[in-house]
């Protein structure tokens, strides 16, 4: 039986917000009265998801403004126009802007974690040095918790798993001074070249004047330029007031949250950035080391409200696959279908797994949230099973699979330990996904789908070719003209040579020199979500 993957914590808000606003599609205009009670509605769920009452307060004043006003009353669409007030508004509750880390320009740059025992600051020193050390930075990790039992240890092991440079030259249990720790760790980095320093300190259980005391003194003493707050986004209302006691007694920089992945409401999250004035820099939301990212406002709020978060997708995407596996790959599609074995496929497989969890991945894309149920019970080891299958065929079977017989499929599926008939469907799934993928790769489009502009036709008529123009007709059926003054403006954009296929420009289709921030989704696309 698959295992069940955790829920956002944001889940329970983005299904109240979706049957919300369900409620406003196809009214031609809304009236006040619609207006109060889709504020109702949201004012209930954000409260359900442990939003702060204040800040409650002030996004549903802040929406019912916008909305009573000519924006909406004068939109085409003033459901749609509802819709995007929310976003913008949940957007200014996180933060508004992507607020990034400020580097000393002497270095080393010091950053400081602070936070409750629990909230995941050991683990997330580890995260953040990797986070960094993919950015081209040298981090090293400092234990100064030298109270918890074995805290220096575990901090030593983290940092072994995350590939960076450890500094504890005191045992802890309750041995050593933290001060004097932080401060010969700065000199040990200028001495060694590490460019940042994460310095990690001593949580306790709750607040209390000998914990802010001692995370005061470490902070005199480095003087670091950036102060994390790590808050466990799954501690609901208590977020809030300990938040407001660390800026009080250490004055922290920036917000980090932990445990994204977790099962609460998660609404507090929501309410840091806002009570505190100080912007979410850092978001965690898994276990493993790499499960680690800036903290982006626009694409959470994006995802509250069900829309999902393309352009992190793609940018997972950018980083683990390379150009040049990208162009090998559609060449061999715009050769033929039988270009594309199962070597190619188990490639990319393998490639995916690397971005993290399938079902994380495709909780990425629009209007997933419909069917989040059946995306947290996908199994990643289902993908596993099928590398099994693939790796138990002979080298000729995997460049032919038309080769693969009933005796064929009997021993494939004992080499892997499985059933023949999942040796069976997996092949038969491979075939039409290499005719689908080598249509899109030639400019077809899918296979039994209209036509999009750009992409090519879908079924067969439109593989078939449009009679020739003569002098200024034009078609007369309106998609097919739309098609051909997309494509003509198309080729003219890019000027000549373009549109001969994916390997042609950037990755993703984006085109020579573009990247995630230059992603847009074709007009088809936006009408549909």
């Amino acid at each position: 039986m698959p295992q069940r993957t955790r829920a956002d914590v944001f889940d329970t808000l983005s299904d109240r917000l979706a049957a919300t606003f369900k409620n406003l599609r196809g009214k031609g205009r809304l009236s006040e009265a619609d207006i109060d009670a889709t504020a109702r509605e949201i004012r209930i769920a954000l409260l359900e998801a442990d939003v702060a009452l204040p800040v409650v307060r002030a996004f549903i004043k802040q929406v019912k403004e916008r909305a009573l006003g000519s924006e909406v009353s004068g939109a085409l669409n003033p459901a749609q126009q509802i819709i995007k007030i929310v976003n913008e508004e949940l957007v200014a509750i996180l933060g508004g802007e992507t607020r990034r880390v400020r580097f000393a320009k002497n270095g080393p740059t010091v950053i400081m974690l602070a936070g409750l025992q629990g909230a995941g600051k050991t683990t997330l020193a580890g995260k953040l040095g990797l986070w960094l050390k993919k950015q081209k930075h040298t981090p090293l990790l400092v234990a100064c918790d030298l109270q918890r039992p074995n805290a220096v240890t575990q901090l030593q092991v983290v940092a072994e798993r995350a590939g960076v440079a450890f500094y504890g030259p005191q045992p802890g249990n309750g041995v050593g001074d933290p001060v004097q720790v932080a401060k010969d760790s700065i000199e040990y980095a200028k001495q060694k070249q590490y460019d940042v320093v994460i310095v990690d300190t001593a949580g306790r259980l709750g607040i209390d004047a000998e914990l802010m005391q001692q995370a005061a003194d470490i902070r005199a003493a480095v003087n670091p330029d950036e102060v994390l707050f790590v808050v466990d986004a799954m501690i609901g209302q208590d977020a809030v007031t300990t938040a407001q006691a660390f800026l009080d007694g250490v004055d922290f920089t920036g917000v980090v949250l932990s445990k994204l992945d977790g099962d609460a409401r998660g609404g507090a999250a929501l309410s840091v950035a806002h009570v505190t004035g100080r912007q979410i820099m850092f978001a965690s939301n898994g276990e493993k080391v790499d499960d680690f990212d800036a903290f982006h406002p626009d694409r959470m709020a994006s995802r509250i409200l069900g829309m999902g978060d393309v352009l992190s997708l793609i940018e997972k995407a950018e980083q683990t696959f390379s150009q040049e596996e990208a162009e090998k790959i559609a060449a061999k599609l715009r050769g033929g279908p039988k270009q594309f074995t199962l070597d190619d496929f188990l490639s990319q497989l393998e490639q995916v797994q690397k971005m993290g969890s399938i079902s994380k991945l495709l909780g990425m894309l629009p209007g997933m949230g419909q069917i989040r149920d059946q995306i947290n019970n996908i199994d990643d080891k289902d993908v596993n099973r099928v590398g099994a299958i693939i790796k138990s065929m002979t080298p000729a079977e995997r460049a032919e699979p038309e080769l693969i017989n009933g005796s064929r499929r009997a021993r494939i599926a004992k080499g892997s330990g499985v059933q023949v008939g999942e040796v069976k469907n997996l092949v038969e799934r491979f075939f039409d996904a290499r005719k689908m993928m080598s249509a899109m790769a030639s400019g077809k489009g899918v296979p039994g789908m209209p036509g999009i502009p750009g992409m090519g036709g879908g079924g067969k008529k439109s593989a078939k070719k449009a009679p020739q123009a003569k002098g200024k007709r034009k078609s007369g059926n309106p998609l097919k003209r739309a098609q051909e003054e997309a494509a003509a403006a198309e080729r003219r954009a890019l000027g000549p040579g373009a549109g001969q296929g994916p390997a042609d420009g950037g990755a993703f289709g984006l085109g020579a020199g573009k990247g995630p921030a230059d992603f847009e989704l074709p007009k088809e696309f936006k009408d549909l979500l």
